[in-house]
């Protein structure tokens, strides 16, 4: 699968992710591919249980994707999560092998306030 590909790919299971269609969300896995989420210390093993702890979420989450990097086996996605009207920065590095996600870790991030100390130098992001 050549690059160009892979992206259609992630573009397409992010925007499953965001409207929970749950099985076109998960057609990118691997029937034996492993999810990492660092910051609670779980691993799930398993395209299957990996939708199913998906499906069992009980919060509404809206995904907006801010970008999305890679190439060849390494694709890394910059999302904004958001859960019951709370926003959350995510980080997902997906690993592949013949097209098909093997591994990825999800890092997220809590918004936190500017910091007056630096208020000359930054513009605001929205």
């Amino acid at each position: 699968m050549n690059d160009s590909a892979v992206r259609r790919a992630l573009e397409a299971h992010w925007s499953a992710s965001d409207v929970n269609d749950f099985d076109a969300e998960h057609r990118i896995y691997r029937a034996d591919a492993v999810l990492e989420y660092p910051q609670s210390g779980e691993r799930i093993r398993g395209r299957h249980n990996i939708q199913s702890s998906r499906q069992a979420q009980p919060n509404a989450k809206r995904f907006t994707v801010r970008r999305i990097l890679g190439g060849g086996d390494l694709w890394i996605s910059e999302l904004v999560l958001t859960y019951d009207g709370q926003p959350f920065y995510v980080v997902s590095v997906m690993e592949f092998e013949n097209g098909e996600v093997v591994r990825e870790t999800q890092y997220f991030g809590d918004p936190f306030e500017r910091g007056a100390s630096r208020a000359q130098w930054v513009e605001p992001m929205d």
